[in-house]
């Protein structure tokens, strides 16, 4: 079972308060208590320690229930991760989506470039897209900010708004797998079908656990004609 490491919450003027606090007292990494750059969160042993994923995945087969490494069968839901899911990705992550640390995504770009094979260079990175509602809540969406920093590390054409989600679904952390598969099926759409067919496609999330939110994106990207691929930075397994 994934432990889950919980950060403190946003509140008003909490971004101004956190470059107070920077600015006046070293960044100590939340993982070993050292000195670490801002940037990164962590220090440079603890983001080292954080197990990587060498193999890739298949999304339609994890969100079935089945074993996911080195499926032949399903074009198009072929996924990556730069880490394997552990406290100290948890400590990243959370600060990520939670504590108002977008800022994050620049270095974590770098980390998920990691996870591609070499030489690949997608035709198109895009992101997967909150909901306008959860948008407007959080302030931003952090798939689409790792996106941003992937394309800048692979030096690849980033296309934003390329997904829209239709409808507001229920937090996927608070659902077991099948109840993931049915609460996301067809909740995305392609707004741009002509310029994603017959091209070489990346879709960039943060954390993927049953697979089940990357199955329903690939397929909506799929069925536009494009060959899709999907890539996040930590693989909850």
């Amino acid at each position: 079972m994934t432990r889950r490491f919980p950060v403190p919450g946003s509140f008003p003027g909490a971004a101004l308060t956190r470059d107070l606090i920077a600015f006046a007292l070293p960044q100590r990494c939340p993982g070993c208590g050292v000195e670490a750059d801002p940037a990164r969160l962590l220090c440079d042993p603890c983001l080292a320690r954080i197990p990587r994923l060498e193999t890739a995945l298949c999304a339609r087969c994890l969100a079935a229930g089945r074993d996911g490494v080195g499926c032949l069968a399903h074009a198009g839901f072929q996924c990556r991760a730069a880490w394997i899911y552990d406290e100290r990705a948890a400590l990243v992550v959370h600060a990520l989506k939670y504590a108002e640390r977008p800022d994050l995504a620049r270095a974590l770009g770098t980390e998920m470039a990691r996870a591609l094979p070499p030489g690949y260079r997608p035709d198109l990175v895009v992101d997967v897209p909150l909901h306008r509602t959860r948008r407007r809540e959080r302030g931003y969406n952090q798939a689409a900010a790792l996106a941003d920093a992937l394309a800048e590390a692979i030096a690849a054409p980033r296309l934003a708004g390329a997904l829209t989600r239709v409808r507001s679904t229920r937090a996927q952390a608070r659902l077991g797998p099948a109840e993931r598969r049915r609460n996301i099926a067809g909740a995305f759409r392609v707004e741009r079908p002509a310029a994603m067919k017959g091209r070489s496609v990346l879709l960039v999330d943060d954390v993927m656990t049953t697979g089940a939110t990357l199955e329903s994106a690939l397929a909506a990207l799929a069925a536009a004609g494009a060959d899709a691929a999907g890539v996040t930075l930590a693989w909850a397994s």
